[in-house]
């Protein structure tokens, strides 16, 4: 829905609010035409209900809303000696329409000094639950959200088994655009395996103010742009059209931001021209060819295993002299090229066109593609055939123009053009683990609008997660690490626990001092 529809549907149902309580308003006390006033209404509702004036702000939050309606369709009720069981509910399962029944059939008294404590245990504990289901979801939404690393595309920088806090307001908190979904959860729901939202209606986009751009090397989460999959690591080969903050979460680093002209040489990022410097924390790994000395005992899981080899290797040919790694970092490649019996130890750097890369150019691949302008919002480029394949996508799905070619001609919304100008801004993101990744370099730029977070810290660190719960282990090096900084990673888990144990003393010595008084 365009932010046009949006508008007359919440004048729609501001005119349903009132056709339906203003009785009950006038019974309250109020004016009549206070029902009738969008976000008036709501104020003066909360105060006849006895609820304070910020549940009206609760009203307009997406997924937030959801559990609020029911709530506040109860509390009427109740405000109005409507507190049966069959009233409550009535109340939920005709969503609110039986106040309808009530304001127009019923002569009820209001009840302005309504007692607001639950009355039994088992509304005490809706209650609390409710609340509490409130609160995390407003942090998860705009705040932090918990995320695990799935896969070894970061190996390194980020292992399979973190479990991270990813930041909503570092780029700024993305409200909702699937307004009927359940909350602080993602695509599926838990245990019953099914879709946990409604595709439709969806809300635009907004994204509140942040406190930093996304700059070149950060690590980020977004929803992926290319995502079909039915749900994560679904083989089922069953697809489905997903709203875009429903899409699957990726983490990748940015290698190249809006505005930059980006080419990849030999497997190495250029931007502008220059190559690009990654990060200390960054080990970017490549796949190998070692070749040995047959004669010289090598045992080769020690020894990949020593340098951090961890994607796995295998014999290249029958003479069983090349080892065909993976997965290998530069660093690990020098002390391999040390170690008795080994030959040499060769990066492989791909020469050959891939017909799955992105945009589909003939003479590209993993290695080696560009030069690529990266878009930026508000710039215009040249729009022909030769470069149609790269912003084809953006215009027909990210931005929602139709685009058709007649001949040499290009038409976006039935009009010839010759040239575009990007309405957001767009990513190039990547894996550290360049032959283990699948990145814009197969499905193209990441829009501003599917970016989700930045991942801040390591809460836990599970090694083993794909070999069962039998064989796993904490990495306790890795507990309470920063994601992103300078230097290597430091783990803050034992100023954790000191100040837990200063709490814990603390405590105990106020209360001893509490009796003593």
């Amino acid at each position: 829905m365009s932010t046009y529809q949006w508008f007359v549907f919440f004048l729609i149902v501001q005119v349903i609010h009132g056709l339906g309580t203003w009785k009950l308003y006038e019974k309250a006390g109020r004016k009549r035409w206070e029902a009738f006033v969008p976000v008036y209404n709501a104020i003066v509702l909360m105060r006849i209900i006895g609820r304070p004036t910020l549940w009206t702000l609760l009203l307009f939050i997406p997924i937030i809303n959801l559990i609020m309606f029911p709530v506040i369709w109860v509390e009427t009720l109740r405000s109005f000696g409507k507190k049966s069981t069959a009233d409550t509910w009535l109340g939920i399962f005709t969503f609110g329409l039986y106040i309808y029944y009530i304001n127009y059939t019923q002569d009820v008294n209001y009840i302005s000094d309504r007692s607001l404590v639950a009355t039994t245990k088992t509304g005490d504990t809706i209650s609390s639950l409710l609340f509490a289901i409130v609160v995390a979801t407003l942090v998860h939404t705009y705040v932090m959200q918990p995320f695990q690393i799935p896969t070894s595309s970061l190996e390194k920088s980020l292992l399979i088994g973190d479990f991270l806090f990813v930041s909503k307001f570092h780029y700024g908190a993305r409200t909702p655009m699937t307004s009927v979904a359940a909350p602080m959860v993602h695509d599926t729901l838990p245990l019953v395996r099914t879709k946990s939202y409604l595709s439709y209606p969806q809300l635009p986009y907004f994204r509140f103010p942040g406190f930093e751009k996304i700059e070149k090397n950060d690590i980020v989460v977004f929803n992926w742009p290319a995502d079909t999959v039915y749900k994560f690591f679904d083989t089922s080969g069953k697809s489905i059209v997903k709203p875009i903050d429903k899409r699957s979460n990726y983490v990748k680093r940015c290698q190249g931001t809006p505005g930059d002209n980006l080419q990849i040489k030999n497997g190495v990022v250029h931007i502008n021209g220059k190559e690009l410097v990654l990060p200390e924390r960054a080990k970017p790994q490549h796949a190998y060819y070692m070749t040995y000395d047959l004669n010289t005992p090598i045992d080769f899981d020690y020894v990949l295993k020593g340098v951090g080899s961890t994607d796995g290797a295998g014999y290249k040919n029958e003479a069983r002299d090349t080892i065909f790694i993976k997965a290998l970092s530069d660093e690990a490649a020098v002390t391999l090229r040390k170690v008795p019996g080994i030959k040499s130890v060769t990066k492989i750097v791909n020469q050959f066109p891939e017909g799955n890369i992105f945009s589909h150019n003939p003479t590209w691949n993993s290695d080696n593609l560009g030069p690529i302008y990266i878009p930026e919002a508000g710039k215009t480029v040249p729009l022909n055939k030769e470069n149609l394949s790269l912003y084809k996508r953006l215009i027909t799905v990210y931005e929602k123009h139709n685009l058709k070619t007649v001949g040499d001609d290009i038409y976006i919304d039935d009009k010839k053009v010759t040239s575009y100008t990007f309405q957001q801004n767009y990513y190039w993101m990547m894996g550290d683990n360049r032959n283990n990744s699948e990145d814009s370099r197969y499905w193209g730029f990441v829009p501003e609008d599917h970016i989700v977070g930045k991942p801040v810290f390591i809460w836990m660190s599970i090694d083993g997660m794909n070999e069962g719960i039998t064989n796993w282990r904490i990495r306790w090096d890795r507990l309470f690490t920063t994601v992103n900084g300078e230097g290597q990673p430091e783990s803050y888990f034992k100023y954790f626990l000191g100040l837990i144990a200063l709490y814990v003393v603390g405590d105990y010595f106020m209360k001893k001092r509490k009796a003593k008084a």
